[in-house]
């Protein structure tokens, strides 16, 4: 039984910036294919901000035609006004590939950085670091777009090791 190539597309939501990572992945390999991050503007409305991410992302998935997707979860912050922005965010990164018929994961952000670095309380330039070393070719613009990568990384490693529990 062989396996084929699958494209995952990862997320890391965020109202200014929300960054995505395209891998391959085949078997236990996987290899980069693109990233980058979806940009909204500071001064407009937040449904404008929303419209922004929503174009931004269903121009990535046009671009890059992922077989699924895994968004980061998120975290709740001190200020529950900024959790309830980064919640509009994430709904937007879960809307639009739920739209396109893509099936979407989530990954809790402690469980991301445990399965690209090893330690679930690692920093953004660990996690950068790490996702340098698995995608050689990974060139990401931003922490957003690694941690978009790491996500990708983590639902790849994870599918497969529900693929071989449910094989087993």
């Amino acid at each position: 039984m062989g396996f084929h190539a699958i494209r995952i597309l990862g997320i890391d939501p965020g109202l200014r910036r929300t960054g995505w990572g395209v891998i391959a992945s085949e078997g236990t390999r996987v290899g980069f294919v693109a990233c980058g991050h979806v940009r909204s503007s500071d001064g407009a409305s937040l449904a404008s901000r929303l419209c922004e991410l929503h174009r931004g992302l269903e121009g990535v998935i046009a671009s890059w035609q992922p077989d699924e997707v895994a968004v980061e979860e998120t975290f709740v912050n001190k200020d529950a006004q900024s959790t309830l922005k980064l919640g509009h965010a994430r709904g937007v990164a879960l809307l639009v590939p739920g739209l396109a018929g893509l099936a979407v994961a989530e990954y809790a952000a402690n469980l991301v950085k445990k399965t690209v670095v090893g330690v679930g309380h690692a920093d953004k330039r660990q996690v950068e670091a790490m996702v340098r070393v698995l995608l050689p070719k990974a060139s990401p613009d931003s922490a957003d777009a690694a941690d978009a990568l790491a996500v990708a990384i983590t639902h790849a490693q994870h599918r497969q090791a529900a693929r071989r529990l449910g094989l087993a």
